[in-house]
């Protein structure tokens, strides 16, 4: 049973923020977001990749469209794929954002891991 303790996993990093694999399997991702006050995950998007967002610790500004919210710690969001989205951690203190993404078959690496050869057969 493959059973991690987040607090022991949580990086920071001076000069952006840290992505911390958790799990990825060809069917899901789940990554650890860790912000720096002042540091962010740019707007960006995924074909065909839902991404959810929960923040852990800490307490700043998602995007997903157009729209732009504050988020803070016990809150979750969703950003549906193909919408462009992103996080700021404009407050003080540090942000840890749990993310679960499903891979999507048809693309290779919209996440920066790559499954094969991207066509969703498993045996």
């Amino acid at each position: 049973m493959d059973i991690k303790t987040i607090a022991d996993l949580a990086a920071f990093q001076g000069e952006k923020m840290k992505k911390v694999s958790l799990f990825s399997t060809p069917r899901v991702m789940s990554d650890l977001y860790c912000l720096e006050p002042g540091q962010a995950q740019k707007v960006h998007a995924h074909d065909g990749e839902d991404k959810i967002y929960y923040v852990l610790s800490g307490s700043g500004t998602v995007a997903v469209g157009d729209k732009e919210s504050a988020i803070a710690a016990g809150q979750i969001v969703i950003a549906p794929a193909g919408v462009p989205h992103g996080l700021t951690n404009g407050a003080g203190d540090r942000m840890q954002v749990l993310v679960f993404m499903a891979p999507n078959a048809h693309f290779e690496g919209g996440h920066g891991h790559s499954h094969g050869h991207g066509h969703g057969h498993s045996h």
